[in-house]
């Protein structure tokens, strides 16, 4: 590895060193060789195509669905003067053209894209003149159908590669079983098979799962014991706001997230966490993606995970300090069978996902032959109460209207608002001239932002009303007013899901909805959750469970699971028990229940157990009825 990547690594980040992988990872970028890397959360992938493209000439695109980390990634990289752009849902035609324009022609280095963009005629022609050096795509499992969180964007990925044919993929995920590895490649194109994985063991994580009756009780005595901050996960938004109700009634600081919260209110819940105002955030799965908090010592979770992949990246957002850290799950009987029943929701029958996408059309009044490319605000909670639909198989069925490439359906996130001005800075002048009420806003304006005539700003309405000292409503009227006289563009802050029809309304009748993937889809997820009850029920070892689940066909027992420690206890009382048997017989040859009496450990059942097993290895010997110890041993 050359001096480069060090001093880049040491001048951007401040380490002087790479972690295990992330050096031979840099390198097979380097040279030019397509290549997949499984690197733990927590794992430092991002650095794995960050070091790289900052050694090269060009720009490095990346792709990933995580719309609130890669928000979070180009404020990190502008932050340490690197420059960064992002594009994703709810941007406006002209400010990803603008968007665009700068990595062309400017000197962007990072252009992050939600895998819907590459759906853009506009997105694959512009990309086509951009001076690429790297291509990273995160979350890479999501490409394959046999993966957990199967995204069909992601099936456009390859086009890429008729853009750009030299330039090679980095794909980087936190989890993929040996039959995902294999997919990915194989969807990439990948010319021969180059896989970097580090082991998917998390050492300092003791890994639980305990049948309980009173799952509030137990999580309550959970928290006060271990200290230090947590997650409890649930699936529902209303059982957030309930458990974390419980906590603070029990004396520990919580807060409750999920995503029907408006930006505003997530960015301050997460920000209290994270800054531990708060010791427990109670969530959805909504929560913690690209989220790097290293002191978390428990993540505890009151419903069952739907896969052994997602559990592993929600219980690997504990200890990531490299400290003792304690992934929980709390479970009754019926929670297996909530699992089953949500698998059989997730999968509606061909006229549910046809008549969905017919009152999709008509709740966003969407005529006959018309609708390709709208983007809308979308509440799927808000769609099917007013159709009075069941929430799950709504969901899920947007997904396959999605993979058949009828519409798109991004992630909720917090879009701030954005301002430019659309004509020269000589016109701008004659208008505070001539409109004196807009002239104390643009003197404000002008003096807060520079570029605002060639790019798009963020703005914060609340600052410029707080500055002239007049109210956010009447702010908005002012902005909204000079975009009415096309002297500005003015897009307002927004926090929704962005919908996209991809194709123009068709007859829902006449949809085609390929029966054939959703059967094979079944058969995946079924394996899945199967797998989530094995975990709870047959596992001999929770970590070797989930490491020989991930290929890991060599991995020991943890010995500090709970399935270990139960173990363990009773090895330790086992050779207790056979040492006082010793003591007992080498006294005076008993009767079994004199024996058994004699002793002071274990249960009853327990101790004849053992005295049966001595007695077949013939450490103890049985004659006219009564027990002896063998000398020989």
């Amino acid at each position: 590895m050359t001096l480069d990547s060090i001093s880049i690594l040491r001048q951007y980040w401040g380490f002087e060193s790479f972690r295990p992988l992330q050096e031979e990872i840099i390198q097979s970028v380097i040279s030019g060789r397509d290549t997949l890397a499984l690197l733990p959360t927590g794992g430092g992938k991002s650095i794995c195509f960050q070091v790289p493209a900052l050694m090269m000439e060009g720009i490095c695109i990346v792709v990933t669905p995580l719309i609130a980390l890669m928000k979070d990634q180009v404020a990190h990289l502008r932050k340490n003067g690197i420059q960064a752009v992002a594009i994703y849902s709810g941007m406006k035609k002209r400010e990803v053209d603008i968007t665009l324009d700068n990595c062309v022609y400017g000197k962007i280095k990072f252009l992050y894209l939600s895998p819907e963009r590459l759906y853009s005629d506009l997105v694959r022609e512009r990309i086509r003149f951009m001076n690429v050096n790297l291509f990273a795509i995160d979350e890479a499992h999501c490409i394959s159908q046999w993966g957990y969180d199967f995204r069909p964007p992601y099936l456009e990925l390859i086009k890429l590669k008729e853009l750009h044919a030299k330039v090679p993929f980095l794909a980087l995920t936190a989890t993929a079983t040996e039959r995902v590895i294999t997919d990915i490649q194989q969807k990439l194109n990948f010319p021969k098979e180059n896989v970097f994985v580090k082991s998917f063991l998390r050492d300092n994580l003791a890994y639980m799962a305990i049948e309980e009756e009173d799952k509030m009780g137990r999580m309550v005595r959970i928290i006060h014991k271990l200290g230090g901050s947590g997650i409890v996960y649930v699936r529902n938004r209303r059982e957030t706001q309930e458990i974390a109700r419980i906590l603070i009634n029990n004396g520990i600081a919580s807060d409750y997230y999920h995503a029907g919260l408006s930006g505003q209110e997530r960015d301050q819940k997460q920000d209290a966490w994270m800054t531990n105002a708060i010791r427990v955030i109670v969530a959805t799965n909504a929560f913690g993606m690209g989220i790097d908090k290293p002191d978390v010592r428990f993540v505890i979770h009151l419903d069952l995970p739907d896969s052994l992949e997602a559990y592993y990246q929600e219980a690997g957002r504990a200890g990531r300090d490299g400290k003792k850290a304690y992934p929980v799950i709390l479970y009754q009987e019926n929670d297996k069978k909530k699992l089953v029943d949500t698998l059989q929701a997730s999968f509606p029958d061909i006229s549910f996902i046809q008549q969905t996408y017919h009152y999709l059309c008509n709740h966003f009044q969407v005529p006959y032959g018309a609708g390709e490319g709208l983007t809308l605000d979308f509440d799927v909670v808000t769609f099917a109460k007013k159709y009075q639909l069941p929430l799950i198989p709504v969901m899920n069925a947007m997904k396959f209207l999605e993979r058949d490439g009828w519409l798109t359906l991004s992630e909720a996130v917090t879009i701030p608002s954005r301002f430019k001005f659309e004509i020269d800075s000589t016109e701008l002048y004659k208008i505070q001239v001539q409109y004196a009420k807009y002239d104390k806003l643009i003197k404000a304006i002008l003096r807060t932002y520079g570029g605002i005539f060639e790019n798009y700003i963020l703005i914060n309405e609340y600052e410029f009303a707080n500055k002239l000292g007049i109210p956010y409503g009447r702010v908005v009227e002012l902005l909204k007013s000079l975009e009415a006289l096309e002297i500005a563009s003015y897009l307002p802050s927004t926090d929704s899901p962005q919908l996209t029809f991809l194709q123009n309304r068709v007859d829902y009748k006449h949809l085609y909805i390929d029966h054939i993937f959703i059967r094979d889809r079944h058969r995946v997820k079924e394996e899945e959750v199967n797998g989530m009850i094995d975990y709870i029920e047959k596992a001999h070892c929770r970590s070797q469970s989930l490491l020989l689940y991930f290929g890991e066909k060599n991995a020991g027992f943890c010995q500090v699971c709970d399935l270990c420690l139960i173990r363990l206890h009773k090895e330790n009382q086992r050779t207790q028990i056979k040492e006082e048997i010793k003591n007992s017989l080498l006294k005076a040859p008993k009767r079994l229940h004199d024996l058994v009496e004699s002793l002071t450990l274990g249960t009853e059942k327990r101790r004849i157990e053992i005295i049966r097993d001595l007695l077949d290895a013939e450490v103890i010997r049985l004659e006219e009825n009564l027990y002896s110890w063998n000398t020989l041993f």
